[in-house]
């Protein structure tokens, strides 16, 4: 039997059908998924440094442009999530469509995206803590505050080495007990947080427009500065391919598919509701933060912070100054939150991933054992945990950052080139959600996905490889001897090739 051998549908649905999880989801608990997932370090850090070295005050078009990117790639996944809705996401989809071989590749794959992304989130969540700590007079050892070798500036300006990274570690192992005790607590929890995270962002943008300076918006579009990316419309393009990053992570609601009551119905809503109040968001608080201070002063490590500071100075002597005072700490408060939520999701994703992989023979059957009373994946949660605190702990946060982008954009373009398959060979298929345009929509999201990961460090390609080799090494040791489908299995005989 070929590797590239695919699992038909039916089958797929047959075996998740006797492998219960808790349909407890709904559609506002999936919307909150996406928005936890999305809203995190992107909206804190990366529109400023985008307006400062590429866009201009048009990082608001840069803003428009990602979203339109993003909804592409949205679009598939909505489609997949609702004509397969099962827990494995992006892997299960390249099963049906792609083969065995592929649907491994991307299972391994997303350990990038969801695992790494996970302990990303850990060391930025790691960073605000030691600074809201700072702000109350508590001094956190810098030697337990990031990852290994980082040369970390004490508050005297003196410079010490860190050796561990105990808050990541710490958040990582609170995230991993949530989720063994159940769906429906993590998703509660999150719903909580996301409502603090945006009403944090509301205040912010609220605020911060009654004091915008609109002389801080002209030129609207700044003039090339002779480089491509530098200002002008390549500019706003070179903008908007750095914002991207800042959606990523919807794609991580179709992984809770076998635990939504209606997953048909509610995981396009789930997928594309959450990237429609996320790119509103993003346009809102790009466009107050340009409006603020020049453009020019948000290329630092905290945007948002000098934005809020040209508001406080603007605010004094008015019945606005108390309240702007505060926004320092706010925001630091929402991040906190932000980070939270989207490491309960993206921790939420991997075991899942991994509970179909063990399913399907390509990982060892613990892989798939369900909590007989939480009925959670449990075992996987546990390893997902052990594995994002000993990254989080140990590794910096600038080489998780780019294996997530890479590892992210190589799963959009495997999931794209999915919906154009699955169409041409099973065109009968019961779709609830379709992507529209086909192949126009798939093609183009791939396509984008592509130019974005060309545009990564050769260091990170070089990561990728190395990754994808040991993966490969490590299917055909285990997976390609001990997969179901190659072996029969008791639901459905038939193989589609």
């Amino acid at each position: 039997m070929s590797i590239l051998a695919t699992k038909p549908i039916d089958q797929i649905k047959a075996e998740a059908a006797e492998h219960g999880l808790k349909r407890v989801l709904g559609p506002v608990n999936l919307v909150s998924l996406g928005i936890g997932a999305i809203i995190g370090t992107g909206i804190f850090v990366l529109t400023g440094q985008a307006a400062a070295a590429n866009a201009g005050p048009a990082i608001v078009i840069s803003m428009v442009l990602a979203g339109v990117a993003s909804a592409l790639a949205g679009l598939c996944y909505a489609e997949f999530a609702s004509t397969v809705p099962i827990a494995g996401s992006a892997y299960t989809y390249g099963y049906a469509t792609l083969g065995e071989f592929v649907a491994w590749i991307i299972g391994w794959d997303l350990i990038l995206e969801y695992a790494l992304g996970a302990a990303t989130v850990a060391v930025g969540w790691s960073g605000y803590v030691v600074s809201f700590l700072h702000d109350f007079g508590i001094t956190f050892p810098a030697a337990l505050s990031a990852a290994p070798g980082t040369q970390v500036v004490l508050p005297d300006g003196a410079v010490a080495t860190a050796v561990f990274n105990l808050p990541a570690v710490l958040i990582t192992t609170l995230v991993t007990i949530l989720l063994v005790i159940g769906i429906q607590e993590s998703a509660s929890v999150n719903s909580a947080i996301v409502i603090v995270k945006v009403a944090v962002v509301l205040l912010v943008i609220a605020t911060g427009a009654m004091f915008v300076n609109t002389a801080n918006w002209q030129p609207f579009i700044p003039p090339n500065a002779g480089r491509f990316g530098q200002f002008g419309w390549s500019g706003i393009m070179r903008g908007a391919g750095v914002i991207f990053f800042a959606y990523i992570g919807f794609d991580a609601v179709s992984t809770a598919a076998q635990e939504a009551r209606n997953p048909q119905r509610d995981m396009p809503i789930g997928i594309l509701g959450s990237l429609v109040v996320c790119t509103i968001l993003y346009i809102l608080v790009s466009g107050v933060m340009v409006g603020l201070v020049p453009y020019t002063q948000l290329g630092v490590a905290a945007p948002m912070a000098v934005a809020i500071d040209a508001a406080r100075a603007r605010a004094t002597g008015t019945s606005m100054e108390g309240l702007i005072a505060l926004m320092p700490y706010i925001v630091k408060l929402g991040a906190i939150a932000g980070l939270s939520s989207v490491m309960v999701v993206m921790m939420l994703g991997q075991p899942r991933v991994f509970m179909s992989m063990g399913r399907d023979g390509l990982l060892p059957s613990w892989a798939s054992k369900i909590h007989p009373k939480f009925r959670t994946p449990y075992v996987t949660t546990i390893i997902t945990g052990v594995a994002v605190a000993i990254a989080a702990g140990f590794t910096p946060i600038r080489i998780l950052g780019e294996l997530v982008s890479i590892g992210t954009l190589l799963a959009f373009v495997i999931v794209s080139i999915g919906i154009i398959v699955l169409r041409r060979k099973r065109p009968d298929l019961h779709r609830p959600f379709k992507t529209p345009l086909v192949p126009l929509v798939p093609a183009l999201s791939a396509v984008v996905a592509l130019a974005l990961m060309a545009s990564l460090p050769r260091e990170t390609w070089e990561r990728l490889v190395i990754w994808m080799v040991v993966g490969i090494v490590l299917y055909f040791a285990y997976g390609y001897k001990h997969s179901v489908l190659r072996h029969g299995s008791a639901i459905g005989a038939t193989v589609r090739r």
